[in-house]
């Protein structure tokens, strides 16, 4: 399994070939996972772990290099309200964001932890950490977040403006703090998904045509520093991204008919 994904970290690094627009193609999603939200690599594992969104089962699945379902762990202790991003921690262990919400109407949002999923049984648990916004707030979508300084960062999903939130990575209920919002250039501005490098340098989001390149902020403010778009020249159902190495991310989209599906990777430089 180690020897398959170096092939696929030396394919990526090196690949001239496969490009989709600005995309080169890695390796195709399995047939049957058609709406793939999110896709995170952790520092114990050789898989590359992925989940579907609304109306999809509570599966958390690790795939190798090929893009083949090599470990499926279904968490029976949570319901997929709607799942949209992945991020880890520094000892592996994997966090999911359920937290969509395309009619504004929820109240409660949550973060499951999966510990060391590497090591976790078939059936498995998630430990829970829920949070509200902040009072007199208005209800927000919400479909990409990570994870820096045991603190989550969550992006709002909306159109032509992206408000950003900060919740502690601690099992319990908490209220989100906000910490700023700022209006995103261009004919398509939702948000995705969101990735930050190991460095802390480069913010990644994500949409379906092209992803922000957030460099130059202060602190924890990500929002406020230089943004850059980037464009795909190809656009499809985006849903996943995840840094790679400092300047390289991977991306997925969704299947739909005969477009997607696939596992992307993608340089900022």
């Amino acid at each position: 399994m180690k020897l398959n994904i170096y092939l696929l970290l030396f394919t990526i690094l090196i690949s001239t070939s496969c490009h989709t627009g600005k995309l080169t193609v890695v390796a195709d999603s399995p047939s049957s996972l058609k709406e793939i939200s999110a896709i995170e690599k952790t520092v114990n594992s050789d898989l590359l772990w992925v989940i579907e969104d609304a109306g999809n089962k509570n599966n958390l699945y690790g795939l190798n290099a090929k893009g083949d379902i090599i470990k499926d762990i279904s968490i029976d202790n949570i319901q997929n309200i709607d799942w949209e991003d992945l991020t880890s921690d520094d000892s592996g262990n994997i966090y999911i964001g359920d937290f969509g919400n395309n009619n504004k109407e929820r109240k409660n949002f949550a973060i499951y932890k999966v510990t060391n999923p590497e090591k976790a049984s078939a059936v498995s648990t998630a430990e829970v950490i829920s949070f509200k916004l902040p009072k007199k707030m208005k209800s927000q979508d919400f479909e990409s977040f990570f994870l820096y300084n045991d603190y989550f960062y969550i992006f709002s999903k909306d159109h032509k403006e992206t408000k950003l939130f900060k919740v502690p990575n601690t099992i319990g209920d908490h209220e989100a703090s906000y910490l700023s919002e700022v209006k995103l250039k261009g004919k398509n501005t939702k948000v995705t998904s969101a990735d930050i490098s190991e460095d802390g340098k480069i913010v990644a989001l994500l949409n379906h045509d092209k992803l922000w390149k957030l460099t130059d902020y202060t602190s924890d403010d990500f929002l406020n520093g230089t943004i850059e778009a980037i464009e795909f020249n190809h656009d499809s159902q985006k849903e996943g991204i995840n840094f790679i190495s400092s300047r390289k991310v991977l991306i997925t989209d969704e299947r739909t008919k005969n477009e997607g599906g696939n596992i992307y990777s993608f340089g900022l430089d």
